[in-house]
């Protein structure tokens, strides 16, 4: 379904904060919210671009979104190319090895950001505050309803 409508928030969470960011980018009519250890090579192909949502664990991706991308990669390669992406980190210090990490995975698939990268700073850096429920500032919410309105919206008047 090359020209699908619709488009993937896929996320992962630990402590709530992605979730409940992914849930408030969700908010768009043509979003499909998925995590990411259901997400299938079908579910992929129907949708016409992609919101990643999940947190910087140790320097890198969480290790079941890096899961869904070894699982599904080779089987979607050279079949999405120039589709739209864009990004949501939830970040205990700068986000920086995740989203670096997320940006060469989808670069072997050809994606293009469409929208500037989202990295939420948690600034949690013990054990105590790491493991902690996180509960995301009402306007971090709306920032991300915003981004996946946006996001939504160019996928359904086929802008990106």
């Amino acid at each position: 379904m090359e020209n699908a409508s619709h488009f993937l928030i896929i996320w992962h969470s630990r402590t709530g904060a992605s979730e409940a960011m992914a849930k408030a980018a969700a908010h768009s009519d043509n979003a499909r919210l998925v995590r990411a250890q259901d997400v299938t090579a079908q579910q992929m192909l129907a949708a016409s671009g992609y919101v990643f949502v999940c947190p910087e664990n140790l320097g890198s991706l969480s290790g079941e979104m890096k899961e869904m991308f070894d699982r599904i990669y080779y089987d979607l390669l050279g079949q999405i190319e120039g589709r739209p992406y864009a990004t949501i980190i939830a970040a205990g210090s700068d986000g920086e090895g995740a989203e670096r990490q997320l940006d060469r995975i989808v670069t072997g698939w050809r994606l293009k950001r469409v929208i500037e990268r989202k990295i939420v700073n948690f600034e949690a850096q013990s054990p105590e505050e790491i493991w902690a429920t996180k509960v995301v500032e009402s306007h971090i919410l709306k920032e991300c309803s915003e981004l996946g309105d946006g996001f939504g919206e160019g996928v359904r008047l086929g802008l990106f």
